[in-house]
């Protein structure tokens, strides 16, 4: 049976009454409809009459409901990122919502909503091909039916669209309707081509050389859609199992594949989808695969406008059921489960290190531990195993490196101490490696698996983890090179410097890209990742760059996080009470928003009285009363906003944190019982009484998938 791939064109037709989607390259089939404004789904035989063409897209990303009104969203414009064994990849460059109401409606909340989602889109890296798994790994795609449906075959975790294409895989299911009265109409199979699958995440695809060996040399960062969030608005493991900032890394090299030369144009059929091998070879593809995710216990960061948030550790016991979940699922996915922990030792996040060591304890039958030290730090290494393999857990390993100790003074280089404790559990799991077989299946014949990941981690997965995942695709991949005979025993492929500066560039954007999802900047040491040494210029553009997350973490990453959570379905709007709830609007006290403009206007006052020029006979002293009057006043507000900084925290409106909750609560209570304040807030009142605080209370709708 032949494969169901995606429409790569699509034409939109527009009438009072209906949207009609048709593939101009398959005139043959059944055209989509989307009843207006309904928003109820159709297949329809032939033309259809008393519609116009609006646009051409490159294909739909999903429909979603909001407050008062459905939308079609659809991809309007695609990058060609090259080719994988002949198939273009894609990057969303523009998207478009199209409204069901002919007329729409306008409400303050529906139009917060779009503006969030449209920000979301601008902003995200989504990746989409109409003939290639990307969601999946080489190996998970070796034991894949080609015949399935690209939508079928994507792993869930990084179908980033699911949420939104589910009116289209309900239709396809054969449920059609609104929420509540679906009605049963069969399987659509007709409808699988305007299914298409979209990861987010970091692609980038290098033909290159190594020593004059031509090959293509490809990464790919795929980020989960469970718990996907911010970087201080998600943290830990949720009830599911689901890790904050979980990424999977899969590093690629193609051999003898002519295909994934250039850019421009669709991918051919046949043979050139496949992949054109040089006459006479094999090609073969060898990949390696790494994660990352947040530490599975239940803690927090609570933002208080300091630059260090305050840490909550909510319990390891309670965590345990999660934690386990989440491990049954990573070892069934990935096989033995190789833990590194790169969290300090010391200072706060030392309770963070503790955790989930005393977790890795709880689930490990007998744990034997060994602790190795040194004259730099008095735990360099902090090795868990289990002392006999009775359960399943028992195919995580865990290993601490004191990672900020071990490379003070920028001795970077002795991050391969870590490397050095891995080598061998590594080597002996190895990596996947196929040879594609003849034909147009696209099947491949697997030669060898990777029976193990290696799972790293730091405070938020993002910097530390960078420079140890780029350290061992390094190491990984040289192996593979001399493993093909590219290389001989001994040589690395960073003695190719062409190459290695093209292997640092391509790690290190993918710092970035990982990076910037999660805390809103580029990645921290990427100096080091690009150059292979930490240099002060780097050091510079760090500080630029934490200044910077300082500043979104507390006041950019509340909406952010709302759009996360909108898209992705774990917030469904509700469309009671329409024109009325203004869930977006401001509910703390009158007093406490003026403070930021009164701090801000006395400021500038300050700056006026103190550069503006004044004649010779002025009287000067009344203004200098007033100029430190308002330089007291501003020093009263700065104090204010700092001792009570939660109130100022743009946290998520839509899905309230229960830690955000009880932080604010007690922020209020402290004004409230302030003698020379409370008069502005309002009365004092028992705990949970004020009015000011329920808008903090009010919880989102969860999506339960």
């Amino acid at each position: 049976m032949a494969a169901v791939w995606p429409y790569r064109d699509i034409n939109v037709h527009s009438s009072p009454s209906h949207y009609a989607f048709s593939s101009p390259s398959s005139p043959s089939a059944p055209t989509l409809v989307v009843d207006r404004p309904s928003g109820d789904l159709r297949l329809h035989d032939g033309k259809l009459l008393g519609s116009k063409r609006v646009s051409s897209v490159a294909g739909i990303l999903g429909i979603i409901k909001l407050r008062l009104d459905k939308y079609i969203i659809v991809i309007t414009k695609a990058q060609p990122m090259g080719r994988i064994k002949g198939h273009m990849v894609y990057r969303v460059v523009s998207t478009e919502f199209l409204p069901l109401r002919e007329r729409p409606l306008h409400d303050p909340d529906e139009d917060n909503y779009l503006n969030l989602l449209k920000g979301l889109l601008k902003t995200s890296p989504l990746y989409f091909s109409y003939s290639f798994d990307i969601t999946n790994s080489f190996q998970r795609q070796a034991h894949a039916d080609p015949s399935t449906p690209l939508w079928k075959r994507a792993d869930d975790r990084f179908f980033w669209n699911r949420f939104i294409q589910s009116d289209l895989i309900d239709f396809r299911g054969g449920q059609s309707g609104g929420y509540g009265h679906r009605q049963s109409l069969g399987q659509q199979s007709d409808a699988d081509p305007y299914i298409l699958p979209v990861m987010f995440g970091m692609m980038e695809i290098k033909n290159t050389s190594v020593k004059g060996n031509p090959l293509t040399f490809i990464l790919i960062t795929r980020r989960s859609r469970l718990r996907a969030g911010t970087r201080y608005f998600s943290r830990g493991v949720d009830d599911n199992g689901n890790v904050s900032n979980f990424n999977e890394t899969e590093q690629i090299v193609i051999l003898n594949d002519n295909s994934s030369g250039g850019i421009g144009g669709f991918a051919g059929s046949g043979a050139n989808q496949n992949g054109a091998a040089t006459p006479g070879k094999e090609v073969q593809v060898l990949s390696y695969v790494q994660t990352r995710g947040s530490v599975p216990v239940y803690w927090a960061e609570i933002n208080t406008l300091k630059y260090t948030p305050k840490l909550q550790i909510r319990g390891v016991d309670s965590a345990v059921l999660s934690a386990k979940k989440h491990f049954a699922e990573q070892i069934r996915l990935y096989g033995d489960n190789w833990l590194v922990n790169l969290v300090n030792q010391k200072g706060r996040e030392k309770s963070v290190k503790d955790a989930y060591e005393q977790m890795v304890n709880k689930i490990v039958s007998s744990p034997e531990e060994n602790v190795e030290s040194d004259n730099m730090t008095s735990e360099k290494f902090h090795v868990v195993e289990p002392s006999s393999n009775k359960t399943r857990f028992d195919r995580i390993h865990y290993i601490y490196f004191d990672f900020h100790s071990e490379t003070k003074g920028l001795r970077w280089d002795r991050a391969t101490l870590l490397l050095n404790q891995l080598e061998e559990p590594v080597l002996k799991h190895g990596y996947f490696r196929g040879v594609d077989m003849p034909g147009e299946t696209g099947q491949v014949e697997v030669r060898r698996h990777q029976g193990a990941v290696v799972r790293t981690n730091c405070m938020d997965c993002l910097d530390r983890t960078n420079v140890v995942q780029s350290m061992l695709g390094r190491f990984i991949l040289s192996r593979m090179l001399i493993d093909l005979g590219i290389l001989h025993e001994g040589e690395n492929a960073s003695d190719d410097a062409a190459f290695e500066n093209l292997f640092r560039n391509v790690w290190a954007d993918n710092a970035d890209v990982v990076s910037r999802s999660y805390s809103g900047t580029g990645a921290l040491k990427t100096d080091f990742t690009r150059t292979g040494n930490r240099t002060k210029a780097g050091a510079l553009a760090d500080l630029n760059n934490s200044i910077t997350r300082y500043f979104l973490n507390n006041f950019g990453d509340g909406p952010r996080q709302d759009a996360f959570d909108l898209f992705l379905g774990t917030y469904l709007p509700s469309d009671s009470g329409i024109g009325s709830q203004l869930l977006f609007a401001d509910r703390r006290p009158l007093f406490i928003q003026s403070i930021p403009y009164i701090f801000a206007a006395s400021l500038f006052f300050v700056f006026v009285g103190s550069f503006t020029r004044r004649s010779p006979d002025a009287t000067v002293w009344p203004l200098r009363v007033l100029m430190f009057v308002f330089l007291g006043v501003a020093a009263a507000c700065a104090n204010f906003i700092w001792a009570h900084g939660t109130l100022f925290v743009n946290w998520p409106k839509l899905n309230k944190l229960p830690w955000a909750i009880e932080s604010v609560q007690e922020a209020l209570l402290k004004v409230q019982h302030n003698p020379v304040v409370a008069p502005f807030v309002g009365t004092r009142h028992e705990r949970g009484k004020s009015d000011a605080r329920l808008g903090y209370l009010e919880e989102g709708k969860k999506r339960v998938e």
